[in-house]
C-alpha cells in the first residue's frame, strides 16, 4: 500500500481509531499493529507475507537461542552467524541472483567456457533490504549484549513489521524501537499534531516537488543524447531534488505517522544538501542506513582507529557494500565507490566532518566560505546522482560525456514551475534547518505564537498539494 494512495487515506484513520479506542490493552494493541502492518504489506502481494514472517521468526528464535546459551560464546556466535547467513541468503536470492548469474556467466564466457546458467524471473519483494537489516540488527545486538532477549513474540513481530517504516525505513534498531512495544502507550495530542505536521510536509515534498521533478527527469533521460548541456545540467539538479524529496518525504510521512501511534522513529535526513563536504553529507543522508553500516561493518573492520590506509580501505568497503545494497546493478556499485573515493579524499586533505552543527548556525545567511563549500558539495552529489539514475554504466558515461561536451549550449527550460517548488522547499528547510522537520515551530516564533497563522500555512500547503501535485510516482526506494 502506497502512502500516496486513496487506500492509505482510508486505511490510516481506520487503523488509528481502532488502535486507540478498541484495542487499549498493550498486548492487543501490539497484535493489532501486526495485523494492520501485514494488511498494509500484503496489499501489494500477499504471498510475500510468508517471507517477512519467516525472517521475523528466525530472528526471534535466534535471540531466544542466544539467551539460552548464555556463557557459551562459541555456541552463541554460531547461532548469530547462522541467522545472519540465512537471512542474507534469502536477500541474495531475491535481490542479487540474476545479477551474479549474469556477471559470472559473462566472466566465464570471456575465459572461454560456458556455465549455461540462466536468469530467473524473480520478483523483488518490496522493502526486503529494509526489514532484513532491521531484523539482523536485533540478533547482532543480542549477541553483543546491547539489548535483552525479546520474549514477547507479538511485540517482536510488531517491531519488525511496524507499517509506517516497513518498506522504506528508517531502518530502526531494536534498542530504540523494540522497547516502545514493550511498555504501555498513551495518546499524546501534542505529539500527534506534530506528527501530522511532519506528514503534511512529507506529502508536499513527495507529491509536489519529487513527482513534478520526475516528469522532467524521465523525459530528458529517454533522449539525453540529443539534449544540450545546459538542459542535462538542470536535469541532474532536478534529479538530486527528486530523490531527496521522494525519500526524505517518505521518511517524514513514516516518522509523522508513527507519532500518531505513540511511537518515535529515528531521524533519517538532516538537511543533507546544506552539508559543507561529502563526509558531512553522508552523516545527514539516509542516517539509519549509514549508521547501520558504521556500527555493523565499519567499526568491526577497525573503523578509523587503524591508520590512514586501513581507514580508507574500510571506508571503500562500506561504500561499495552501500552501493550494492541499493540494487543489483554496476551503476550502484560505481556510485558507492565514487562517494567512497570522495570521502577518502576528504580524510587525506583533512575535511572536518565531526562538527554536528548545521551550517550558519544562529545566522540568517551563510558566510561566503560556507556557501561555496555547500555549492561544491552539492555539485559533487549531483554528479554522483547521474551514475545512480543511469540504467547502466554505458549510459551514465554517455550522459556525463555529453553534459561536459555541450555544457555551454543553451537549451529550452520548460520547468520553471517545478524550479519554483524546489526554491520554496529549499527556503523553508533553510529557515527551519535547526528543527527536526520543516513545520516544527518554536513557541517563541511568530507562527508558534499565533494559531491562525499556523493554520493558514497548513491550508496553503494543502492547497498547493491538491492543485499542483505531479503525476503519481512510486517511491524510488521501494525498489531497494
Amino acid at each position: 500500500m502506497l502512502f500516496n494512495s486513496l487506500e492509505f487515506l482510508i486505511f490510516l484513520p481506520v487503523v488509528f481509531g481502532l488502535y486507540w479506542f478498541a484495542f487499549k490493552a498493550l498486548r492487543w494493541q501490539n497484535l493489532f499493529v501486526v495485523v494492520a502492518s501485514y494488511v498494509f504489506y500484503g496489499w501489494w502481494d500477499w504471498r510475500f507475507l510468508l517471507l517477512i514472517a519467516f525472517t521475523t521468526l528466525c530472528s526471534y528464535l535466534s535471540g531466544l537461542a542466544i539467551g539460552q546459551l548464555e556463557g557459551n560464546r562459541r555456541a552463541q556466535r554460531a547461532v548469530s552467524v547462522a541467522n545472519i547467513v540465512l537471512n542474507l541468503l534469502i536477500l541474495g536470492v531475491f535481490k542479487y541472483y540474476n545479477f551474479f548469474v549474469e556477471n559470472l556467466d559473462a566472466l566465464c564466457a570471456a575465459c572461454g567456457f560456458q556455465l549455461g546458467w540462466t536468469a530467473r524471473n524473480i520478483i523483488l519483494p518490496v522493502g526486503i533490504s529494509f526489514y532484513t537489516f532491521q531484523a539482523l540488527s536485533y540478533t547482532i545486538d543480542v549477541y553483543r549484549h546491547k539489548i535483552p532477549v525479546a520474549r514477547d513474540v507479538v511485540a517482536f513481530f510488531a517491531f519488525v513489521s511496524f507499517f509506517p517504516q516497513l518498506v522504506a525505513g528508517p531502518i530502526e534498531r531494536a534498542t530504540n524501537l523494540l522497547p516502545q512495544f514493550l511498555k504501555p502507550r498513551r495518546f499524546d495530542y501534542a505529539r500527534a499534531v506534530d506528527g501530522c505536521r511532519q506528514m503534511l510536509w512529507g506529502f508536499f515534498k513527495k507529491l509536489v516537488v519529487a513527482d513534478n521533478c520526475a516528469l522532467a527527469v524521465n523525459a530528458v533521460w529517454r533522449d539525453y543524447a540529443s539534449m544540450p548541456g545546459s538542459t542535462l545540467a538542470v536535469v541532474a539538479v532536478l534529479f538530486a531534488f527528486q530523490i531527496y524529496c521522494d525519500f526524505s518525504g517518505y521518511s517524514d510521512i513514516a516518522i509523522g505517522c508513527a507519532r500518531l501511534f505513540g511511537i518515535d522513529l529515528m531521524r533519517n535526513f538532516n538537511v543533507p544538501y546544506f552539508s559543507r563536504n561529502i563526509s558531512e553529507f553522508w552523516q545527514r543522508w539516509h542516517i539509519s542506513l549509514m549508521t547501520w553500516f558504521r556500527d555493523y561493518i565499519y567499526f568491526p573492520l577497525g573503523g578509523s582507529r587503524c591508520g590512514v590506509s586501513k581507514t580508507i580501505r574500510n571506508t571503500m568497503i562500506v561504500f561499495a557494500i552501500s552501493g550494492l545494497w541499493h540494487g543489483a546493478n554496476w551503476t550502484y556499485v560505481c556510485w558507492g565507490l565514487y562517494n567512497g573515493l570522495l570521502v577518502s579524499l576528504g580524510l587525506l586533505i583533512g575535511w572536518k566532518s565531526a562538527d554536528k552543527r548545521v551550517v550558519a548556525a544562529g545566522r540568517w545567511l551563510p558566510s561566503v566560505k560556507d556557501a561555496l563549500q555547500v555549492l561544491i558539495t552539492f555539485a559533487l552529489c549531483c554528479l554522483g546522482w547521474i551514475i545512480f539514475r543511469a540504467p547502466d554504466i554505458h549510459q551514465a558515461a554517455g550522459y556525463v560525456q555529453h553534459l561536459f561536451a555541450t555544457l555551454f549550449t543553451i537549451g529550452p527550460m520548460p520547468w520553471k514551475k517545478t524550479c519554483l517548488f524546489i526554491l520554496l522547499m529549499v527556503v523553508v528547510e533553510w529557515l527551519q534547518r535547526d528543527k527536526q522537520h520543516a513545520l516544527q515551530f518554536a513557541s517563541g516564533s511568530v507562527l508558534g505564537r499565533y494559531r491562525a497563522l499556523r493554520w493558514a500555512v497548513y491550508y496553503a500547503i494543502l492547497v498547493v498539494i491538491v492543485t499542483c501535485m505531479g503525476v503519481s510516482q512510486t517511491f524510488i526506494y521501494f525498489q531497494f
